[in-house]
């Protein structure tokens, strides 16, 4: 069982400028999973882009990095269908992500996309990346048990902003 002690007591403590609560929730993936590079990302469905709101990494990968939202393999398989994606070698990373060679020079050669749901729609993806082969299928199932703390940052963040999830 995941204790999620922790992560509640920041939840309840947050501030609308503290970002106590993803610093949490980045402790509780480390503890259970691992990631050497941790980003949890928006997905706005009216612009269909892609915002980065918390990065362990932010002179590699800023906060609040804007990209368009596109319609590959991996956007269908996160955004459309709802599935966690995961690629284990910087090869299969090459073919989906433009920006493999920073990652694989971050020491990353994995990577898995875990999309967080909210009513019925993908509000947004939690990022975890680390050396090739790291994400074992056990590894994934235990990311994929934090989904409720997750979503519970991404609906924190999202009334922070003001806007709603």
């Amino acid at each position: 069982m995941i204790d999620t002690s922790d992560f509640l007591n920041a939840v309840a403590s947050a501030s609308d400028r503290s970002d106590v609560y993803l610093q949490a929730f980045e402790a509780l993936l480390q503890q259970n999973v691992g990631a050497r590079l941790f980003t949890l990302t928006t997905v706005d469905p009216k612009t269909m882009e892609y915002a980065r709101f918390y990065s362990n990494m932010p002179d590699a990968y800023p906060v609040y990095g804007r990209k368009p939202a596109d319609t590959s393999d991996w956007s269908n398989q996160v955004l459309r269908d709802r599935k966690t994606f995961v690629a284990n070698s910087i090869e299969e990373i090459a073919v989906l992500l433009p920006d493999y060679a920073l990652i694989q020079s971050l020491g990353c050669e994995s990577i898995v996309n875990i999309p967080v749901e909210v009513a019925g729609r993908v509000i947004g993806t939690v990022n975890l990346l680390d050396k090739a082969g790291f994400y074992t299928p056990e590894k994934v199932a235990r990311a994929n048990a934090l989904k409720l703390p997750a979503m519970v940052c991404f609906l924190l963040y999202t009334q922070m902003q003001g806007d709603t999830a």
